[in-house]
């Protein structure tokens, strides 16, 4: 018997739970480390069931026998339809399970269900609209590093790129510059041992330095320039007719807003919800089907 609701939105830097009662009704949230299924399906789960706990523990509720629990999950990674497949598959026991990508989730969230379109930014970026026939369809999403234009993992390369270029005397040194530097290592040697190692996640937390020297720094404010002008070929391609509400979401969304073009910026309104909100209505839809 079902009693309670999980809502998760899964990327490549995190996991965040909502719990709800069977009638919707919100207790708790919880978060864990990353559930991209890109980090492989065990890693997955463990992050889920990691959140879900402490979103039990959050709500002060013992943590109850799984069957009693119905899951919908928006993560990164389910376009590989065998990774999402291995997901479900690999359910621990879940009562009911609905696995959707986090685009869709999203759309969901931020909507309320209604058509419209997102464009998700955080470590990887998507976009995806719901139009009002209940087609969907998606824009970008690529995947790091081929695609995933203006995301947090395709600012801090192109700020890694930049460093680069410092360090052999291509380009000029600057603050900036040297805050990617010592995040990276500090010196050639080491960011080349980091360059080995760094996981799109690692990138992705360069972001935050390229948006706190934006203002100072041309090199900075042209990459969130560029990123604002991929935003907007994202959303074009999205509804090229301009006639429905588009949401930015993720950690990002807000920060980019001063480099998106103006144009752009006159459709832009808030989300009603996140991808967590979009999970929760996903498995309330797949139960009362």
């Amino acid at each position: 018997m079902i009693e309670f609701l999980i809502g998760v939105d899964g990327g490549g830097s995190g996991t965040r739970v909502r719990l709800a009662r069977l009638d919707g009704a919100t207790l708790a949230e919880g978060s864990s480390g990353p559930s991209g299924l890109l980090h492989g399906i065990k890693s997955a789960w463990a992050s889920v069931e990691d959140a879900i706990a402490k979103a039990f523990a959050a709500a002060g509720l013992a943590l109850p026998e799984r069957g009693r629990i119905a899951v919908g999950l928006g993560l990164a990674g389910v376009h590989n339809h065998q990774w999402a497949a291995n997901f479900v598959e690999a359910n621990p026991g879940y009562g009911a399970v609905a696995l959707e990508t986090d685009a869709f989730t999203t759309v969901l969230g931020a909507h309320q269900g209604r058509p419209g379109v997102i464009i998700a930014l955080g470590t990887g970026s998507v976009g995806e609209i719901l139009q009002e026939d209940g087609t969907r369809r998606e824009v970008g999403g690529w995947g790091f590093p081929a695609g995933d234009e203006a995301s947090g993992a395709w600012i801090g390369l192109r700020a890694v790129n930049h460093i680069q270029q410092v360090i052999d005397g291509r380009a000029q040194a600057s603050a900036f510059a040297d805050a990617v530097i010592e995040a990276c290592g500090g010196n050639r040697n080491r960011i080349q041992v980091w360059l080995a190692n760094a996981t799109q996640t690692n990138y992705a937390q360069l972001a935050r330095l390229v948006l706190q020297h934006a203002d100072s720094n041309p090199t900075a404010c042209a990459i969130l320039t560029e990123a604002g002008q991929q935003v907007a070929l994202i959303a074009e391609a999205l509804d090229p007719s301009h006639k429905l509400p588009i949401a930015l979401c993720g950690g990002l969304g807000e920060p980019m807003r001063p480099y998106l073009p103006a144009e752009l910026l006159q459709r832009i309104v808030p989300p009603h919800g996140d991808s967590a909100e979009g999970g929760l209505r996903l498995i309330q839809q797949h139960l009362k089907e």
